[in-house]
């Protein structure tokens, strides 16, 4: 029997690249850039965001959480988007962006109404101060928060879904990941979880490349957050 559902965060629940899209325009307008490609933008600065992890991951770099990863691509990308003249304070405030990310329409309704029936949190490769303020503005109703700087380690290494198992005293099949990736997804099962995957063929706009569809036999398979909690057997609230 299921008793908590752990969710993937960007892209699974909250529209990243619309969100910084908004963000950058935002910054670019105030700056005077003409013809700013806020979805580019948002496409560029994502494209740092696996090969960061990898670096930790792979042993390359010490630990350091997803905030500094976005922040040193951000230096990376902003004279290719005509914003080089950003002060520290301007970065920062930019950076945190992906603090003040917009949910998809289906998320928060969905989410209250599985949060009805289970325990329900991230499991997220985003830092504790990142979810904790996403959620806030956004009124996302999380139970509590897995983050990445809780295991000092990124999904889809398997300490992550491990320790998310041991903190929560339940057998792995009393879980339920549930992302809009399917790698996200197998590395869940491989430690005995439960699986739902969403659909959401436009995380990436003209980037995307995969996650068009499952490609298992889930558990559960959705185009939507209230699609989930229909295979949950979640009351309409």
């Amino acid at each position: 029997m299921i008793k908590a559902v752990l969710f993937d965060t960007f892209g699974t629940i909250v529209d990243w690249r619309s969100s910084v899209a908004r963000e950058g325009a935002s910054v670019a307008a105030q700056k005077g850039v003409a013809d700013f490609d806020g979805d580019g933008f948002a496409r560029a600065w994502r494209a740092g965001y696996r090969p960061g992890m990898a670096r930790v991951t792979s042993g390359e770099r010490s630990w350091v959480s997803i905030d500094v990863i976005y922040s040193e691509r951000l230096d990376e990308i902003l004279p290719q988007f005509g914003l080089p003249m950003l002060d520290e304070a301007e970065r920062d405030h930019l950076n945190r962006a992906w603090h003040r990310l917009t949910p998809w329409p289906d998320s928060v309704p969905g989410l209250k109404r599985i949060k009805s029936k289970f325990l329900i949190s991230p499991l997220s490769n985003g830092s504790v101060v990142l979810l904790s303020t996403m959620a806030k503005r956004a009124g996302i109703p999380w139970d509590f928060i897995f983050s990445s700087d809780m295991h000092r380690a990124f999904k889809r290494n398997p300490v992550v879904y491990q320790n998310a198992i041991r903190l929560l005293g339940m057998a792995p099949d009393e879980i339920m990941m549930t992302a809009a990736h399917n790698d996200d997804l197998e590395a869940a099962r491989k430690e005995g979880m439960r699986t739902a995957y969403i659909n959401r063929p436009t995380e990436y706009g003209i980037d995307q490349t995969v996650d068009f569809e499952a490609t298992s036999d889930w558990d559960i398979i959705a185009d939507t957050v209230e699609g989930v909690a229909d295979g949950l057997d979640c009351p309409q609230l």
